[in-house]
């Protein structure tokens, strides 16, 4: 697997830290598009969303916006040492997969996340920064994919 490029992550990541909710939430308003039928995987207090707008504007998926956020917010700050985030994301992905996510559904969130950078970056989201993001993000759903497996 080839190592993500630190300094093109860094950089490109400092933009999107700026303001991170914002962003966050066109990551995910770009994953219902793809896929809403993750949708009622978000539910609160056994509350169904009505639509992805109904969900994107509760505080508790902001919430969940913000956590998404601060795990891509740590990978990026580890890059040059995934390794070291092994056991928390095989914890995370547990977590997902105890609520029911399909490790296939991780693919969509990745294309999601590249749209938001490309929304975010415009111009400077160079095919040198998708490559580096998309070997990042393989490297995060390939540890979290350890907790389906349960190895």
């Amino acid at each position: 697997m080839e190592r993500p490029e630190p300094e093109l992550i860094r950089q490109s990541w400092r933009a999107v830290s700026r303001s991170p909710l914002e962003h966050g939430t066109v990551l995910f308003a770009r994953l219902f598009d793809l896929e809403p039928d993750l949708l009622p995987l978000f539910q609160y207090n056994c509350r169904q969303f009505s639509s992805p707008k109904d969900c994107l504007s509760s505080p508790e998926f902001l919430d969940h916006i913000r956590k998404v956020m601060l795990v891509i917010d740590t990978a990026v700050t580890n890059v040059e040492d995934l390794s070291s985030l092994e056991e928390y994301l095989a914890g995370l992905g547990k977590k997902h997969r105890a609520v029911g996510v399909k490790l296939s559904s991780f693919s969509t969130v990745g294309e999601s996340l590249l749209y938001m950078l490309e929304k975010c970056l415009g111009p400077a989201f160079t095919p040198a920064v998708r490559a580096a993001w998309s070997q990042l993000y393989a490297a995060v759903v390939e540890a979290m994919s350890r907790g389906w497996d349960g190895e």
